[in-house]
């Protein structure tokens, strides 16, 4: 009977204890599979741990400054320099130029075709106009400044483009209609995406649509950086006139320049923005004119930064001053290079025929068949990079002038820096959660919807430069204004103050932008909070913004009656 069994088995091939191997098997599967993250898990505390080590050996080494400036050289933070990492510091040793970075998307350009001359004008920073950082206030060192100092004139005060270069500033196909407006180069960073990083010297390799914006700034400065370290970042177009062969562009561009070079640490240099305009043809092979400017209708309009010591999260310094002119401007059209005459002879038109005489081109007058103001097309531009702006943000005395003749409250901030370009930053420490508090403001509450309802349905609104209101303050000619400028200034508090006024100057009611972050980010059942939040928004800031103008509504609402 045993044997007949054991037979049946055989015959059957399985063979005795077969059935555990399966389970076996599985039971392996499973292991390998829960080891996989614990030693992916392993692998990563390795590297971090090699890498501190690294960083602790550095330190000994080098000390702070000068692992610092290493840092600055190692773009793939592993702590070892590769050949093309120490190359910039190899060509300023050894005293050569860094050849022009060839781009890869950049066509190929007819030598043929329509050139025309730029030149750069720029009046240096007012040194007088810095409101912090003058010689000797503030720590402030003669190095720190000497990329400031040295930079008095544009380092190519003339230079040869040609007309195709410009394709860059055409419009999409599905934006040829006026007051459209597109991104140019458009902004990789927000409120949540973060900052780059300051500890940096040379600009990225510029791509596409970046490469003639970069050749355009590199005559004011030979480091500038076509994307900023802070949103919004960028360039947008807007096609202020249309005819059938050309378009008039207005631009506007968000870049910076980094002024120091090693051994000195950074200092980055923000004008608020650059603007200007582009007539072209709709093949680009033809400019018309060309003109592009850091506005300097306000006071203040160049934010600067740099840093003190080794660490990228402390050390730092911030100014705001005044540029009086940096713009570049086309000489004349763009023309051909050589002509046929009609005889078939190749003519330079430098040179012109046989008198020796420059050949002179005649231009038709454009006929625009549609067309909006400047003034609408930077308008236009702004809601582009601010949605904030979809609430009318007044003068400082026309707001008053509106909220008098329609018995509204003035919802007014006021700042150290400009609110609606890049010399806003008004950090106390870098890269702390106040960092900017003026743009966190217009990059998350004031551009929320419900607070953009209520602002333009209850309020009238303006923002102002403190330097501004103390000029207004002083000002014997206008004591209307200056009574409104010195209550403001009474309740300001660095670096935002953010205040609702009736029509008669009185604040009655107002709240720092430190504070308000502040409270702002607490939890909603923390006990403390000056302010609670409704129910009816998810976001703290948004209920706690809106609650704060409620507030000032309803104290300020026996006066608005009478």
């Amino acid at each position: 009977m045993a044997a007949d069994t054991r037979r049946s088995a055989a015959e059957d091939g399985a063979p005795r204890g077969s059935g555990r191997w399966p389970l076996l098997r599985l039971l392996i599967r499973v292991l390998l599979l829960a080891a996989a993250p614990l030693a992916a898990v392993g692998l990563a505390w390795y590297r971090s741990a090699c890498l501190e080590e690294r960083r602790e050996a550095g330190l000994r080494i080098l000390g702070a400054e000068g692992l610092f400036l290493f840092s600055s050289l190692d773009t793939d933070h592993d702590l070892f320099l590769s050949p093309e990492e120490f190359k910039p510091i190899a060509e300023k040793l050894a005293g050569l130029t860094r050849p022009a970075e060839f781009d890869e998307e950049q066509e190929v350009l007819d030598p043929n075709g329509e050139t025309l001359t730029m030149e750069a004008r720029m009046q240096p920073l007012r040194m007088d106009t810095m409101t912090k950082s003058r010689d000797g206030f503030l720590g402030v060192t003669h190095s720190s400044l000497s990329g400031l100092r040295s930079w008095k004139v544009p380092v190519a005060p003339s230079s040869v483009f040609h007309a195709r270069q410009f394709r860059a500033f055409l419009p999409p196909k599905d934006k040829l209609d006026v007051g459209d407006t597109w991104w140019i180069v458009p902004s990789e960073l927000n409120i949540f995406t973060g900052y780059l990083p300051n500890n940096r010297y040379q600009p990225p390799t510029p791509r596409g649509k970046e490469v003639i914006l970069h050749s355009l700034l590199s005559m004011f400065h030979p480091r500038p950086f076509v994307k900023t370290r802070f949103a919004p970042q960028g360039a947008v177009g807007c096609i202020r006139a249309a005819s059938d062969y050309y378009f008039d562009i207005t631009f506007r561009i968000h870049a910076e320049f980094q002024l120091n070079d090693v051994p000195d640490f950074p200092f980055w240099f923000t004008p608020g923005q650059f603007t200007g305009h582009i007539v072209l043809s709709r093949d680009a092979s033809h400019v018309r004119n060309f003109h592009l400017y850091v506005p300097n209708d306000r006071s203040l309009n160049v934010d600067m930064e740099w840093l003190y010591g080794a660490s990228e999260s402390s050390n730092m310094e911030v100014d705001i001053g005044y540029l009086p002119q940096m713009e570049l401007q086309a000489t004349r059209p763009s023309v051909p290079t050589f002509i046929h005459d009609e005889e078939g002879n190749v003519i330079d038109s430098r040179v012109g025929g046989a008198g020796g005489d420059p050949i002179q081109f005649v231009f038709e007058e454009i006929a625009w068949k549609s067309e909006i103001s400047h003034e609408e097309a930077a308008r236009r531009m702004e809601l582009t990079f601010y949605p904030f702006k979809k609430v009318e943000y007044l003068p400082f005395s026309e707001a008053f002038d509106r909220a008098q003749a329609e018995k509204k409250l003035v919802h007014s901030i006021l700042l150290w820096g400009a609110l609606d370009d890049q010399a806003v930053r008004c950090v106390k420490q870098p890269l702390s959660r106040h960092a900017g508090s003026g743009r966190t403001l217009r990059e998350t509450v004031l551009e929320s919807s419900p607070v953009l309802a209520l602002l333009n349905q209850s309020f009238i609104s303006t923002w102002s430069l403190v330097k501004e209101l103390e000029d207004l303050k002083a000002d014997p000619q206008n004591p209307t204004l200056s009574r409104l400028a010195a209550l403001h200034l009474d309740k300001y508090n660095f670096p935002v103050e953010m205040m609702l006024v009736l029509p008669n100057g009185t604040v009655v009611h107002h709240i720092n932008a430190n504070y308000f972050l502040d409270q702002t980010a607490m939890k909603p059942e923390d006990e403390g909070t000056m302010f609670s939040f409704s129910a009816g928004f998810e976001d703290p800031s948004t209920s706690t913004y809106i609650r704060f103008l409620q507030e000032g509504l309803e104290k300020a609402k026996q006066y608005l009656e009478q």
